[in-house]
């Protein structure tokens, strides 16, 4: 394959498949835009569950320590009685965060659209 061709551009590691891979889960995009919408870019733990309706503890552990993994945000543990878990963005989570804005907006415009899509067989909508 040579550079530029369309083979190369959609190569297995190529950054839109990149992209797609961080949203996977619906959880990591709706993480990003909770903490920077809702909390300013921080955030414990129960604050974050109690701001993602439907996500479960488990679920919500998996995707922050996977978000943590991929450096959009950082774990910080207060030295406290009981220890306090904090989240933070970092300035790579907050570069991520712009799309996720712009997409949610478009949604937030474009409900009309979304509601007529036939829900798809695994969907919660009713």
């Amino acid at each position: 394959m040579q550079p530029g061709t369309p083979d190369q551009e959609w190569r297995e590691d190529c950054a839109p498949r990149r992209v797609l891979e961080l949203f996977a889960t619906k959880w990591t995009s709706m993480v990003l835009h909770t903490l920077h919408a809702r909390h300013g870019g921080v955030a414990r733990t129960g604050v974050l569950q109690r701001s993602l309706p439907g996500i479960s503890q488990k679920m919500l552990t998996q995707t922050l320590r996977d978000m943590e993994a991929s450096g959009l945000l950082t774990r910080h543990v207060r030295d406290t009685a009981p220890p306090m878990v904090e989240y933070r963005l970092t300035d790579l989570g907050q570069r991520f965060v712009e799309p996720v804005e712009l997409l949610y907006g478009w949604g937030r415009d474009n409900a009309d659209a979304l509601d007529q899509l036939a829900p798809r067989p695994s969907s919660r909508r009713v």
